[in-house]
């Protein structure tokens, strides 16, 4: 039985992002609905179209981060932006930030790698890009920033969607940068 052979840690991380979760459902009757694109227009954006950046209220970074928790787990598919097909890091970027705020991100780490504000890393909060760079200048992998030093991503090819922290050694190694949408 494989659930009884976890650690402990492990089962307690699962227990709190469930509780966390579940507050977020319940409180979700109390959000506002989606965001007014500039003129009033509230239709959806295709996924072609990146919409401007620095527009997410608190409500809507939190909504973003609870989602993006719910999708630890999730197999880890190059150029997949679907829950049910899988995710590689952009996508499920692009995913979790179009279904919960209506803000469509460019579907590279390149080009997230400019897209939002630039944020210095001591002010990174809850549904801010983790953009990491390769050599200090070319962006290579990207995650959704959850608080405590810790963010969701899609690691790559056999993996699966999980929650990392920063101060992790590999992590920690890395250059990154923040970006706000």
């Amino acid at each position: 039985m494989a659930f009884a052979t976890r650690p402990a840690s492990c089962l307690a991380l699962r227990a709190v992002l469930c509780v966390v979760v579940c507050l977020g459902v319940l409180l979700g009757g109390c959000a506002s609905g989606p965001a007014q694109r500039p003129g009033g227009d509230s239709a959806a954006m295709t996924a072609s179209t990146p919409s401007p950046a620095g527009r997410l209220t608190p409500s809507q970074a939190q909504d973003v981060t609870l989602y993006a928790m719910t999708l630890v787990g999730t197999p880890y598919r190059y150029g997949g932006n679907t829950p049910e097909g899988g995710f590689d890091c952009s996508g499920l970027i692009g995913h979790v930030y179009q279904t919960h705020t209506g803000v469509v991100p460019p579907r590279t780490t390149t080009k997230l790698q400019f897209w939002g504000q630039s944020v210095a890393q001591e002010q990174v909060r809850m549904g801010d890009l983790v953009v990491f760079l390769n050599g200090g200048s070319t962006a290579t992998h990207a995650g959704i920033y959850v608080g405590s030093q810790r963010f969701v991503h899609a690691p790559s090819t056999g993996g699966v969607v999980r929650l990392d922290s920063l101060t992790a050694k590999h992590w920690s190694s890395q250059t990154w940068v923040v970006r706000r949408p």
